[in-house]
């Protein structure tokens, strides 16, 4: 949804330089009509009453960006209790929230049996007894799906794999069929689904493909022993394209490749999240400083490591580009924040205009995992975030204060 009107970059109608006037920087800027058409996609590809679209909100948890997505119909993919209350108080139906996590405590799991979401995909043999035996307490009966390890390897960064063996995601691929005989065993367990999730920023199909052919090995047996398998959870991990011409699947295909390897009568899940959020979200960062050292050339912006996190943490790359066009020689500079770390940047060895000093960067592909992994580290308060429709803005996030970071120290 980027575009130019003159010279000023634009997300959709709105220019970044009205944004940074009215909100100022640095400050987190979402096209909703882009995580609206990334929606879609998903929607369109799978067949009416064949599943289920749960966003994956660990991507990103700002109320009014759940709130869009649950009124466009989606479920929720939640990783802990504060996401569920999240999804909850966001309206999200709770008939449509899985809960996933490989350390679930015994309070979050009561409270998720006591807002009757619609599944638990289980990762230990332990938390299946946990599972059962809070659900006894409250004389209720939790719908579960194991997550299974498929010992997958998909092409991304370490950090980011979590289906190959060793990982401490999901029940040991060996151990599945161990897993559904004893969940048979429990009165208050009620088997619905298989659930696997091999990793993320996953750009070919063939490693879902893999996955599910692992994965449907597991059915068989499975149903062999009179256990029905309802629902195929088949994750989320779909990449972007972070860098230009960077060659990304198309959810229909991704899609269609599952589904040919079950039988048609299974049901899906899929548990989309960067590649809904990701594309339409933008950090908007001034320079405030530039600097020469040795060889090097620095813009130095303010926003740091504690607000986008991931190149310093994966080393990932995102696309920097200036909001206005200029005919400025361009120089080779390492865009860094102002964080007291050496792996504070944002972006090295960028081909970028010779800026000056005030003028403004977007960050782009910045709405997964960027506002969401955020600190207020060095005592940085957290940013404003702002959602973007056709030419207007609403403020989604209240930019945080000095007194914000000290309100719950005793």
């Amino acid at each position: 949804m980027l575009n130019f009107k003159d010279k000023d970059l634009c997300v959709e109608q709105v220019k970044f330089i009205d944004i940074a006037k009215k909100y100022g920087t640095s400050v987190y800027v979402y096209s909703q009509n882009k995580i609206i058409e990334n929606f879609e996609k998903y929607k369109r590809a799978l067949p009416v009453n064949k599943g289920m679209i749960c966003f994956a909100c660990k991507t990103n948890s700002n109320f009014s960006i759940l709130k869009l997505l649950s009124n466009l119909g989606a479920g929720a993919d939640t990783t802990s209790g504060g996401e569920i209350f999240r999804c909850l108080r966001a309206n999200f139906v709770p008939s449509k929230i899985v809960y996933a996590g490989v350390g679930k405590t015994f309070q979050e799991i009561e409270y998720a049996l006591k807002s009757k979401i619609f599944m638990f995909n289980v990762e230990s043999f332990e938390e299946l007894e946990a599972i059962n035996k809070i659900a006894q307490k409250l004389k209720v009966k939790a719908r579960i799906s194991f997550r299974i390890n498929p010992y997958v390897d998909p092409d991304t960064h370490s950090y980011i794999v979590t289906g190959k063996k060793g990982t401490k995601f999901g029940i040991p691929y060996e151990d599945a069929i161990s897993a559904y005989l004893l969940a048979k065993k429990k009165k208050n367990i009620i088997i619905s689904g298989i659930h696997s999730h091999i990793g993320s920023q996953i750009l070919e199909v063939a490693p879902f493909k893999l996955a599910a052919q692992k994965i449907k090995k597991i059915v068989e047996q499975v149903e062999k022993q009179g256990i029905n398998i309802e629902y195929i959870n088949c994750g989320g991990g779909l990449g972007i394209e972070y860098k230009n011409n960077q060659k990304v699947p198309l959810v229909k295909n991704l899609m269609s490749e599952i589904f040919s390897v079950f039988d048609k009568d299974k049901k899906f899940i899929f548990e989309p999240g960067r590649s809904i959020v990701g594309a339409a979200g933008y950090l908007l960062t001034k320079v405030i400083y530039r600097k020469k050292s040795g060889e090097k050339s620095f813009l130095i912006t303010d926003a740091g490591m504690n607000d986008l996190i991931r190149p310093t943490l994966y080393g990932a790359y995102h696309d920097i580009i200036p909001i206005k066009k200029t005919l400025a020689k361009k120089v080779k500079s390492d865009v860094v924040g102002p964080v007291c770390e050496s792996g504070d940047f944002l972006g090295r060895d960028r081909m970028l205009p010779i800026l000056p000093q005030g003028e403004h960067l977007v960050v782009k592909c910045a709405g997964a995992y960027g506002a969401a992994m955020s600190s207020s580290y060095n005592s940085r308060p957290l940013l404003a975030e702002v959602l973007v429709s056709k030419n207007k803005t609403f403020l989604i996030r209240k930019r945080a204060s000095y007194n914000d970071l000290v309100t719950n120290e005793c």
